[in-house]
């Protein structure tokens, strides 16, 4: 669902087979990731807002404090996740009936949210790097910084570049006919190839390799930091601990890249290629197209599971959640049997 070119292939095809196949698998697939991103990202912030509220694991002072920051930090992706999710239906709809069907404001819409949810994620990723930094590294700055006040303030603030970042979207996209197929409307990026070629290439640059690097080098400098403490044996149960933390967050991180390389990788493989026409409407590249919006809407559901599977203290929060939702359900069947 990379709104910087390659969702642009809706109603693009000239592969009828290929085509056939998309119009069945691509709306299962998106029913099940909507079920599961919506259905895990509703739970992970109610036990992110029910962290903040009880004050759950605050060791010390700085621990709640850096804790809380981070919570923030998830919080936000959770809600960028949401809101592309939301988006998904009208991409999912325009795949199955080969065409755009829902007007040129939608279509506006739909490319300006996908592309500011997108850029928000990864600039939230790489304030995420940048805290665990501080937090590991510097934890005296960490301190003094990394308040849950001002971490959320910048999580709002980075919509901000992510916005601006997602406007060419909302000005040039259109609803238009491709070449290639006449008789369907398209939800076309960009009036002229090089406009297009322009933005996608600095969307790339911007919005998925800068906070790439970014988060490379602070998760590189945390690791040859508790690398150098363990091999010196100074590695108490908080350093530890920091460990655990900065792996799950490290975890978010290449599960993003993952996700979205195949995406951008197409999107700019489709740019350089001219013969895709002036019109902005970029052709399919077969099965790798499906696999790539695959990939992108997958990335929506990674970060519930990755919670799971890495966060111990996660996993005791959601059986803590899921023990408190059965002891009501007792409490109202006994209380509608008595």
């Amino acid at each position: 669902m990379n709104s910087t070119g390659s969702e642009d292939l809706l109603g693009n095809s000239s592969d009828t087979s290929l085509g056939n196949v998309e119009r069945v698998l691509v709306p299962i697939l998106d029913v099940l990731i909507l079920l599961l991103g919506v259905s895990g990202h509703t739970l992970v912030i109610v036990i992110l807002c029910g962290r903040r509220r009880s004050g759950m694991g605050a060791r010390t002072p700085q621990s709640s404090m850096t804790g809380s920051g981070t919570d923030a930090l998830l919080l936000a992706l959770s809600a960028a996740d949401l809101l592309l999710l939301s988006m998904l239906p009208f991409h999912t709809a325009a795949v199955a009936m080969q065409q755009w069907p829902f007007g040129d404001f939608m279509c506006r819409l739909t490319g300006f949210l996908g592309s500011a949810c997108s850029s928000a994620s990864a600039f939230t990723l790489a304030l995420l790097a940048v805290s665990r930094y501080l937090t590991v590294v510097r934890p005296a700055r960490a301190f003094s910084l990394l308040s849950p006040c001002r971490v959320s303030i910048a999580a709002a603030l980075l919509w901000v570049p992510a916005c601006c970042l997602a406007t060419p979207q909302l000005v040039f996209r259109s609803v238009g006919t491709p070449r290639r197929t006449p008789d369907g409307l398209a939800c076309f990026a960009f009036q002229t190839h090089k406009d297009q070629l322009i933005y996608g290439l600095f969307h790339f640059l911007v919005a998925f390799l800068l906070p790439l690097v970014t988060i490379a080098v602070a998760y590189g400098s945390i690791y040859m930091f508790l690398w150098g403490r363990q091999h010196a044996g100074r590695a108490p149960q908080v350093e530890r601990y920091q460990s655990k933390v900065t792996q799950t967050s490290a975890m978010l991180v290449l599960a993003f890249t993952l996700c979205w390389l195949p995406s951008y990788g197409l999107t700019l493989a489709l740019l350089a290629d001219k013969s895709s026409g002036a019109t902005g409407a970029s052709p399919r590249n077969g099965p790798f197209t499906v696999f790539a919006r695959l990939m992108a809407t997958s990335s929506t559901v990674m970060n519930p599971i990755l919670y799971v599977l890495m966060s111990q203290k996660f996993r005791k929060d959601l059986l803590r959640l899921f023990k408190r939702g059965g002891q009501r359900a007792n409490v109202s069947v006994t209380m509608a049997a008595a």
